[in-house]
């Protein structure tokens, strides 16, 4: 005889998985930078100069390539808790292969299989969370937030780890010991039957002509290339332009770095807030797209202190606020049917991203830090004429 559960027992289940499924980000956002944090101590224990730490770093970026198009549509097809569990496993062996002493190829691996994790972490929560909100994406937004938090705490354990000169695994361990903790309160709990279509939705994607979804579809995939690079291109030059071609100092330019930050968390939780309130995702996307633009043409042409700093700030706001996830709540409501695919993919072309903008920056540095940093601006109004093109292209009271 199954048992009926009160309206706040629901209530208290979907707490606790919406809690869990952040926490999952909250490690993914010490995944991000775990290896890069503990650069110095891995070149030690390897034995080798820290170049060839870099190259394994970058075997976070393959996994991702190599797993975004496959674990979407398993998704789909399976289930979205098995590749909940499948992610947090393979950030489990990631970060407890890494202190047990592997060789290069070994550690090569194990960086692929935090790609990997990273993948399938994307396929089944961002799923999960429009599933669980009857198919509404605000609850997507804060998963930045918990990266942030993760990024944050993080380098606070590291530099203590250091100060005490404690052995650099712990980090690791730590890393491992909040995903143990996390498989116990994740084990019980009922994720929503999977690709659930409210009525609105299904009329909502039949009614898109096929010409005009694919032309959305097209949009959105390099909206999904955009909005990463926007991000990456800022956090990776930014510093660097600030102190050669701003001429500020090392603390000047680190914070315009820290400001970034603190507009992104600040942005989620604006963001959060207003797609709840908000009927038409697509007004705020284009409201932030061009308040990013401002934010570097400021950075650009504006040769003030507490103008680039507030520049950098509204950036962070703009452009990392939550407003990519938005893009894939978008492209969500396209294929409400195949939403693990869709994640899959829009975040494949988010991973090109990461591959080829350090390629493209590179090149550009040879022309100066200015030159390099200010191609950032291209990409910003890209994005913008995207967001723009969808817009005009949205049926009245369809595609919002």
């Amino acid at each position: 005889m199954q048992i009926e559960l009160s309206n706040d027992e629901i209530k208290i289940k979907k707490l606790r998985l919406t809690l869990s499924l952040y926490l999952n980000y909250f490690v993914h956002g010490f995944g991000l930078i775990i290896l890069a944090q503990n650069m110095v101590a891995l070149s030690q224990d390897w034995g080798t100069p820290l170049k060839v730490v870099s190259f394994v770093i970058s075997g976070i970026g393959i996994g991702r390539l190599i797993a975004y198009l496959i674990t979407g549509p398993l998704a789909d097809a399976l289930s979205r808790k098995l590749f909940i569990y499948i992610g947090m496993l393979s950030y489990l062996t990631f970060a407890l292969g890494m202190v047990m002493h592997p060789n290069l190829i070994v550690a090569y691996g194990l960086a692929i299989l935090a790609g990997i994790a990273n993948s399938a972490l994307d396929a089944g929560t961002y799923t999960t969370l429009v599933e669980m909100n009857n198919g509404k994406g605000h609850g997507t937004v804060l998963i930045k937030a918990f990266m942030s938090l993760g990024e944050f705490v993080l380098p606070l354990i590291i530099a203590t780890i250091q100060q005490q000169a404690w052995w650099y695994g712990w980090s690791f361990i730590v890393m491992a010991a909040v995903i143990i903790v996390n498989l116990i309160l994740i084990a019980p709990l009922k994720f929503p039957q999977p690709n659930q279509v409210a009525s609105a939705q299904q009329e909502f994607a039949q009614a898109e002509s096929k010409t005009k979804r694919n032309l959305q579809t097209g949009l959105l995939l390099v909206y999904g290339y955009t909005s990463m690079a926007l991000m990456i291109w800022f956090t990776q030059w930014i510093s660097l332009y600030a102190k050669e071609s701003l001429n500020l100092g090392i603390t000047q330019s680190q914070l315009m770095m820290s400001l970034y930050s603190v507009g992104s968390i600040i942005g989620v939780l604006v963001l959060f807030f207003l797609l709840q309130k908000v009927k038409r995702k697509l007004n705020l996307m284009l409201a932030l797209n061009g308040g990013a633009l401002l934010a570097l043409l400021a950075l650009l042409l504006i040769p003030n202190l507490l103008a680039i700093q507030v520049a950098s700030l509204l950036f962070g706001f703009c452009a990392a606020g939550g407003v990519m996830q938005t893009g894939l709540t978008v492209f969500i409501d396209l294929f409400p049917k195949h939403r693990g695919l869709v994640t899959g993919i829009y975040y494949f072309f988010g991973s090109i991203a990461s591959f080829t903008v350090p390629l493209i920056t590179g090149l550009l540095s040879d022309q100066g830090i200015a030159t390099a940093f200010g191609g950032d601006l291209v990409i910003a109004a890209v994005g913008l004429v995207i967001v723009g093109l969808l817009r005009l292209t949205a049926r009245e009271g369809r595609l919002k």
